[in-house]
């Protein structure tokens, strides 16, 4: 059972909510999102609350009614402020510049990585950080994940790309290992 969709999801003021034959519809200050309504999931949209219902008692419809009253969330969040991740670089001459809609990498490659930001994502650069957001929660997240996975830190000096608050299990090197045995 889901404790996400079983309470009606309120819609704050600023954000309108419309509801159409397969998507749902959010407005607000920040954009506007639709959400895709999954199978087996029926919303009723009354008076400022959205109610997430399951038609069948099947595990995929308790599944998609509990991913549903997440997305709908996600969704209203979205339309008032934005979601944020923050990558930092780190390594010995790494660097990050934004040129435009391209983000510009250099990590230790013969030739510098050009990243394009998808539409919808905004991206601030100071020093090494990079500051991703956006209003959909999924899109800022798949685009954090794909500059991450440029350049993984490596476990050994820590070089390349993490999120802030990522923490990187070291390893001791061979020398390191070598002498303590």
């Amino acid at each position: 059972m889901s404790k996400i969709a079983k309470k009606p999801i309120g819609v704050p003021e600023g954000v309108t909510a419309t509801m159409g034959e397969s998507e749902v519809s959010f407005k607000g200050k920040n954009g506007s999102l639709t959400v895709p309504i999954l199978p087996y999931v029926k919303l009723d949209l009354q008076e400022g609350a959205i109610t997430v219902t399951a038609v069948a008692k099947t595990k995929q419809a308790l599944s998609n009614w509990g991913t549903m009253g997440a997305l709908v969330k996600n969704a209203i969040a979205g339309a008032q402020t934005d979601f944020m991740k923050e990558l930092v670089i780190e390594g010995v001459g790494f660097r990050v510049a934004l040129e435009g809609k391209i983000l510009v990498l250099s990590i230790g490659f013969s030739h510098p990585v050009k990243f394009a930001i998808p539409e919808g994502i905004k991206l601030e650069v100071e020093k090494n950080t990079m500051k991703i957001s956006g209003p959909d929660k999924a899109l800022v997240g798949e685009t954090a994940a794909k500059i991450r996975e440029l350049k993984k830190p490596e476990p050994y000096k820590g070089k390349g790309i993490r999120y802030v608050d990522e923490v990187i299990r070291r390893k001791a090197g061979k020398k390191v290992a070598g002498t303590t045995a």
